[in-house]
């Protein structure tokens, strides 16, 4: 009886890191990290000024309080009350719209028309690689129909 030989952990691990998806989704984290900035600074850089233009540059001092008096500290310390931040959750959602837009419209919109025109393309080859050989098929089948009528005359003539 020989005894199998167990995968080493380290191999294990190598062969979890080898596979496609964790070097996808390392490379997506990366990707991401760096498109926070790009978003971030879209929206430092032109959207805050254009709500500046109606109120203040600054999300974050949009705010509600349900218990008076709100005091909140320039760190975000709550001082007294119950302030409701909701220029936060603005900012927040108005940068998640942005980011949604752009992945999007630059990434996800290009590549699914790169991908439609590959598929069409591809079907139009099988669709002359099937017509040349249906006319193949018919080539033969003439061939074959003129061979058994020679042989059919053959063998009347004799």
């Amino acid at each position: 009886m020989s005894a199998k030989k167990e995968p080493s952990v380290w191999q294990g691990f190598k062969a979890f890191l080898m596979r496609g998806n964790v070097v996808d989704l390392a490379v997506a984290v990366v990707i991401g990290a760096a498109f926070t900035n790009i978003v971030n600074s879209v929206v430092k850089g032109v959207i805050n000024p254009l709500v500046g233009a109606i109120g203040t540059q600054n999300l974050d001092h949009y705010s509600f309080c349900l218990k008076d008096p709100c005091a909140v500290g320039p760190d975000g310390s709550v001082k007294s009350g119950v302030p409701i931040l909701w220029g936060t959750v603005l900012g927040a959602t108005l940068t998640f719209v942005i980011t949604a837009a752009v992945v999007y419209f630059l990434m996800i919109l290009p590549m699914s028309k790169y991908l439609a025109r590959q598929t069409a393309r591809k079907a139009a080859r099988e669709g002359t690689k099937e017509v040349i050989e249906v006319t193949e098929l018919e080539v033969l089948k003439e061939i074959r129909d003129a061979l058994v009528a020679q042989r059919g005359s053959g063998h009347d003539e004799r």
